[in-house]
């Protein structure tokens, strides 16, 4: 099988790309939504190819605090795949999961970066942590499931490696993995939430070259 060559896709292939995007997002949104019993509005999500070092800019630098969810992904597709969100979001998703009441970081201090670093430097408790790679796993399920009836292929996925650090360090791992053949990542930034607070998510689709080939294929292109 041909390597597709990421700088030279055309229009339609990169749209096919966009739509997988939007529907895998869309069905982890529904799937979280259910999980923590609450609405969940989603924006439509904004899809871009992008090399790692401009996907920390996005999630708010290198420097930044974020909780990151990495999956490897096998049978028919092999790569990676990650969620990514910043920490004091995260903060408040596991809130709803758990039914903890307000979020930590209400509208009226989003831009204070006091408020933001003392939710930052809190640390997550057992219970909060092993509900945070529960919504991993639901997140990452949909997606993947979702990607597997629109291709027609069989793609599993490992346990899930949560970690909690700098996005520059969380993003390290899959860049190291991949930058042998490539630097670049499907990154679909979605705003989601209930109505009090709208949330970023980030999910990371990292297939090997072979892989987005087989993807398209798949589809008839």
């Amino acid at each position: 099988m041909s390597e597709l060559n990421l700088n030279g896709m055309d229009n339609m292939q990169y749209d096919v790309l966009r739509e997988i995007g939007n529907i895998g997002a869309g069905n982890a949104t529904t799937a979280l939504s259910q999980m923590i019993n609450s609405k969940i509005d989603m924006k439509v999500p904004k899809v871009e190819l992008l090399e790692f070092r401009e996907v920390s800019e996005i999630v708010g630098g290198a420097e930044n605090n974020v909780l990151g969810i990495l999956f490897t992904l096998g049978v028919d597709i092999d790569g990676m795949m990650m969620f990514m969100m910043e920490k004091s979001a995260s903060r408040h998703m596991v809130n709803l999961l758990l039914g903890e009441g307000q979020d930590t970081l209400d509208e009226d201090d989003k831009d204070n970066n006091n408020t933001k670093k003392e939710i930052d430097d809190k640390e997550f408790t057992e219970m909060e942590l092993s509900a945070l790679n529960e919504i991993g796993n639901i997140i990452a399920g949909a997606y993947l499931s979702s990607l597997s009836s629109l291709t027609n292929l069989t793609i599993t996925s490992s346990i899930p490696y949560m970690a909690i650090d700098m996005a520059g360090a969380i993003l390290s791992v899959p860049a190291i993995e991949f930058g042998k053949i490539g630097d670049k990542a499907l990154m679909i930034e979605t705003e989601f939430g209930n109505f009090e607070k709208a949330l970023n998510g980030y999910f990371l689709l990292i297939p090997t070259l072979d892989s987005y080939t087989a993807i398209l294929t798949s589809l008839g292109l």
